[in-house]
């Protein structure tokens, strides 16, 4: 049994800016991981904006905190908390916080079945 902590010292390691808009950490890799990619969180800033870019693999990415504006492929559509959105791999994707606070999300990525 592998237990992690979101503020455990090995997360707080892997922060990282993620595709220039949030402060994101690594909970759990495919270090460890069987079929899926990783389990991370992602705190994005009033205002900002984890701009457009494509994975190879799939993801869900869950608001827990504030929203915003989401855009998968040709789609966009404001997100609230608590709202599960499914990215398809390799679909261009981008989530804009147009809210007042920060926009919190956990994102977990997985190899597409095949």
């Amino acid at each position: 049994m592998i237990v992690r902590n979101f503020n455990d010292p090995e997360v707080i390691q892997t922060t990282y800016i993620a595709h220039y808009g949030a402060v994101a950490r690594m909970v759990l890799t495919s270090q460890f991981l069987k079929s899926m990619e990783f389990l991370a969180y992602a705190i994005l800033p009033s205002g900002n904006t984890i701009e457009e870019h494509i994975d190879e693999v799939e993801e869900i990415y869950l608001v827990v905190k504030g929203g915003g504006i989401m855009q998968v492929g040709d789609e966009r559509r404001e997100v609230k908390e608590w709202d599960a959105i499914w990215i398809p791999a390799g679909e261009p994707h981008s989530l804009y916080n147009s809210t007042d606070k920060e926009t919190i999300i956990i994102v977990v990525a997985a190899y597409p079945k095949g």
